[in-house]
């Protein structure tokens, strides 16, 4: 059987409001009160009503997350998966249960169904469309983006400094002596990856390497298939242009493309370096193993529940701008 906070309130012989300051811990009650209040919910087993808190106040201790990407996989990503996990761990230390959504459309459907939840704050994860903001805007609710950038200065967003992490590479690479580069570049309408090939561009570019012995093959997808395919397509020029590198702007293109080396026989690191980006699990699975570009998930799914709830808070002393710096992993590949 259950019971409401009026019949709590009748059987210890207090009043409604009473009985609600002491279950919720707010407000005066003697001790003498507390004992038959709290002695009463002991005896019953109550627990208070989750809806009928979240109207006392004003919050529900929950949040949202949605992951806009438009091509599978989403949850199942590597790199988004790490960082839902994280998210999701973050979130239960602080308390919060956690909707998750993904959106493949880039729609406001999914904000409207988080706010319909009466969510405390919003997770926006990757790359959205300035609709999406200026709709999440109207309802006052707080929010975030991780691994996404925006033109809109009122937006804090938590990113990897890619730019910075592929001049790292360059360095690295160029460290080991080498000079001809072969490179297969994700999505450039991706943040990431767009930066990703530019930061490793300008640092070649920097270390004196000519345009001329850089080869950037682009890739529509990111997938472990397009590796496959585009190395294929492209083994002839690969193979007779003394490319000593192989460098991609995310792991899974990597590991395709090793994958292809591998059954042509070429031996990596021996005749060509392998190096990917993100540090995704697979990477050290991998034989032989792959040097990366660490993306730190981790880090920046506890900051973005750290992040959000003190926006929740009221927080204003936040920045914008969260930039992580990328670290190099270093592997059997090179």
């Amino acid at each position: 059987m259950s019971y409401n906070i009026k019949e709590i309130a009748s059987m210890a012989g207090v009043s409604k409001s009473t009985a609600s300051r002491v279950i919720s811990g707010k407000g005066y009650a003697s001790q003498e009160v507390r004992d038959r209040v709290l002695g009463v919910v002991e005896q019953l087993q109550y627990k208070p009503n989750a809806v009928a808190r979240a109207m006392v106040a004003k919050r529900t201790n929950n949040i949202g997350v949605i992951v806009f990407r438009e091509k599978q996989p989403i949850v199942s990503h590597p790199l988004y998966g790490k960082l839902i996990d994280s998210i999701l761990l973050a979130a239960e230390r602080r308390g919060y249960s956690v909707f998750l959504k993904t959106d493949q459309e880039m729609s406001v459907r999914s904000t409207d169904y988080m706010l319909e939840q009466r969510v405390d704050g919003l997770i926006l994860i990757s790359r959205l469309q300035k609709n999406v903001i200026d709709h999440v805007k109207k309802f006052n609710v707080p929010y975030l983006m991780v691994n996404g950038s925006t033109d809109d200065p009122d937006v804090i967003h938590l990113v990897s400094n890619d730019e910075v992490g592929g001049g790292r590479a360059a360095a690295y690479l160029h460290g080991l002596g080498h000079r001809k580069f072969f490179v297969i570049a994700g999505p450039q309408e991706h943040r990431s990856h767009n930066l990703r090939l530019k930061g490793f561009r300008l640092g070649l570019q920097q270390l004196g390497v000519d345009e001329s012995d850089v080869s950037v093959i682009p890739s529509m997808e990111s997938d472990f298939a397009h590796g496959c395919r585009l190395m294929n397509e492209h083994w002839e020029t690969f193979n007779r242009g003394g490319y000593t590198v192989l460098f991609t702007t995310n792991d899974m293109l990597a590991l395709g493309a090793m994958k292809v080396l591998l059954e042509k026989s070429v031996h990596i690191p021996g005749q060509v370096a392998v190096m990917g980006f993100d540090d995704i699990d697979f990477a050290a699975a991998y034989t032989p193993s792959l040097t990366t570009v660490k993306v730190d998930t981790d880090r920046m799914g506890h900051d973005a529940v750290d992040l959000l709830d003190r926006l929740i808070h009221q927080d204003q002393d936040l920045s914008k701008l969260y930039e992580y710096a990328s670290e190099i992993m270093l592997r059997q590949s090179t």
